[in-house]
């Protein structure tokens, strides 16, 4: 598919380069350093210096025809922005109901936390595709750097450090695809959990000691885009809801106040969902999922922050394109357009141990709260057991037959 979509570029480019256009194609032969290392590459070329703007896509990302003509006047009216980062929109979001959950997820990302960040002149994070860059802030921050598997936000960083300013344009949309195997969208919450850790760990001291920005930046960078967002969210949703509060069964002494078992947790997955109304009725589907993925993420979150074992792996987040619009049988939106025929290698194949274990685990703690609890927390505990379960089997997200 790779090649099919480079073929595809090529032709493209050979089309307008035949009607006049300054346009080039070029790759490279190997994956040294991976995106960071291509878009260090691409930098090289000897007409870049021609250049005052890259703008950039991931393969899957279809911007409309005018949106270097909705980019391009933020700098041209503001020499000091670095950045115009666009918003992603969902091709495929309706394809299955994991591909439903991720859209919840990111419309906030891109509602809440990305419009905040770009209207207070805080901070945002570079998204790594759909955004235009400055090539001189690009340049000044020290360019791409393969230290990390986050080598967007590790360049919005230092270009913050630097005093550049960012922009991002909600309703500039680019449409793109969600990744609709649960293979491939763990690899990417991997690589989105890991690498804003690790880059906590290298950056910290860097973004403390900088003399640029304002100390209200620096603790913004520090505390809520790093310390809560990308380190204390995930280890505290997996710890409260998927083992404190089971162990809290088994042992009656101890009890959760319901600020935190009730409250807040509403609080926070209302807001949530405030970016997809229509979504509304999948909340309880969303949270329980999101609670799954918790234990990938602070598994995740401490590999970056220990630097130990998967810190730098890098894999491509798989996406299906069209091969999802092949006729297969119908199922319940959650479950796996699976074969009705498989080997046991196969079947093998599709389980996920850890989740089978967690979902074991919370089955005990529901039971023995349902019979000996009375604060019903089984309740809870069977519908979270319950998606262990079938992520653990496998039947989550789309899978496309050989």
């Amino acid at each position: 598919m790779i090649q099919q979509m480079q073929d595809m570029v090529e032709v493209e480019c050979m089309k307008w380069a035949s009607k006049g256009i300054n346009i080039k194609y070029e790759i490279r032969d190997n994956r040294n350093g991976y995106k960071a290392g291509a878009l260090k590459q691409g930098l090289k070329h000897s007409y870049v210096s021609q250049c005052d703007f890259v703008v950039i896509f991931d393969a899957d990302f279809q911007p409309e025809p005018d949106f270097l003509m909705r980019t391009i006047p933020f700098f041209i009216h503001n020499p000091e922005i670095g950045l115009v980062q666009a918003r992603w929109k969902f091709a495929n979001a309706d394809e299955c109901l994991m591909t439903r959950m991720q859209e919840m997820s990111l419309n906030y990302h891109f509602i809440v936390e990305q419009e905040v960040g770009s209207q207070t002149y805080a901070f945002f994070g570079f998204n790594g595709t759909a955004g235009v860059w400055r090539i001189s802030a690009l340049n000044e921050a020290g360019g791409w750097k393969d230290r990390t598997t986050v080598e967007d936000m590790d360049l919005a960083v230092r270009a913050t450090l630097k005093g550049w300013k960012f922009v991002f344009v909600e309703n500039i949309q680019v449409r793109s695809e969600l990744p609709s195997t649960f293979k491939a969208f763990r690899y990417q919450q991997h690589r989105w959990s890991c690498g804003p850790a690790n880059l906590f760990k290298k950056m910290a001291i860097e973004i403390a000691t900088n003399k640029t920005v304002t100390l209200w930046k620096k603790l913004y960078v520090l505390y809520s885009f790093f310390f809560v967002r990308k380190v204390v969210a995930h280890v505290v949703t997996f710890a409260l809801y998927c083992v404190v509060l089971p162990l809290t069964c088994l042992v009656p002494e101890v009890e959760v106040p319901k600020w935190a078992v009730i409250y807040i947790p509403c609080t926070i997955t209302l807001l949530n969902a405030v970016g997809t109304p229509r979504s509304l009725h999948l909340v309880i589907f969303w949270v329980v999922f999101e609670n799954v993925m918790s234990m990938h993420r602070t598994k995740a979150t401490f590999i970056g922050l220990l630097e130990i074992g998967r810190v730098n792996e890098w894999v491509v987040t798989e996406k299906l394109g069209d091969a999802s619009k092949t006729k297969v049988p119908s199922s319940v939106p959650l479950l796996s357009n699976a074969p009705t025929k498989k080997s046991s290698s196969r079947i093998w194949a599709r389980m996920n141990g850890l989740e089978l274990i967690l979902g074991m685990f919370l089955f005990y703690c529901g039971w023995y709260d349902f019979y000996f609890g009375k604060n019903h927390y089984y309740v809870y505990l069977f519908l979270q057991c319950i998606t262990f379960f079938i992520v653990g089997f496998g039947y989550v997200g789309t899978f496309i037959p050989n």
